[in-house]
């Protein structure tokens, strides 16, 4: 059962992978990737993270990535494998506002830096799971309902014990996945700013 639980991980870190890689590739092109390129990439750079590649390395790259970010939430696992292959809407701002503020309270209360440490909610603590609930809530009443099932998703995978970890926090946040909203704000705040500008430019007298 480890065992395969331990593939199961791998397999999924080298799918994370081959979704960053891709992501990153069509960034930098000035056009969009068919859908059955983006899984044609996917499929073989998965299959380059998952099976040994030899070159001295005696494990295959997934693992390392695994050893040196642990496994990544359910949440950003979800979030990411949809960005490429399904047509949806993205995450709305006030989503990534919360994560953000989640985050920052979060991870300092729980390396140590206060009276308590919020970490322990996550093992099996009813207001926490309430709580969840409700944010998912939130996020169906803000017409996001991608950001509903994602949830839903990350606290059934909680529930079976799909990672190694049985605490509802590592299912649903992690560093990558609040450093990525963090990046999101700064982006809309600029780009708010660099609209604000150009307008105020366009309609300035004479």
């Amino acid at each position: 059962m480890n065992q395969l639980m331990q593939t199961l991980a791998l397999v999924e870190m080298s799918i994370s992978c081959a979704a960053v890689i891709v992501l990153l590739l069509q960034k930098t092109s000035s056009q969009e990737f068919p859908l059955l390129a983006k899984l044609l990439l996917m499929v073989i750079l998965a299959n380059l993270f998952f099976w040994p590649l030899g070159m001295g390395m005696e494990l295959p790259l997934s693992a390392y990535v695994r050893g040196a970010t642990g496994d990544l939430s359910i949440v950003t696992t979800l979030l990411l494998w949809t960005s490429l292959l399904l047509a949806s809407k993205p995450a709305p701002l006030v989503f990534k506002f919360a994560l953000t503020i989640i985050a920052i309270a979060f991870y300092p209360l729980a390396l140590g830096f206060g009276m308590f440490d919020p970490y322990v909610w996550g093992y099996g603590s009813i207001p926490f799971f309430i709580a969840v609930l409700l944010f998912a809530i939130i996020c169906g009443l803000a017409n996001w309902s991608k950001g509903v099932w994602i949830i839903a998703i990350a606290i059934l995978a909680w529930a079976v014990h799909w990672h190694e970890s049985a605490n509802l926090w590592d299912y649903l946040l992690d560093p990558f996945l609040a450093i990525w909203a963090l990046l999101a704000i700064f982006g809309a705040l600029y780009r708010r700013r660099k609209d604000k500008a150009r307008s105020g430019y366009l309609f300035r007298p004479g």
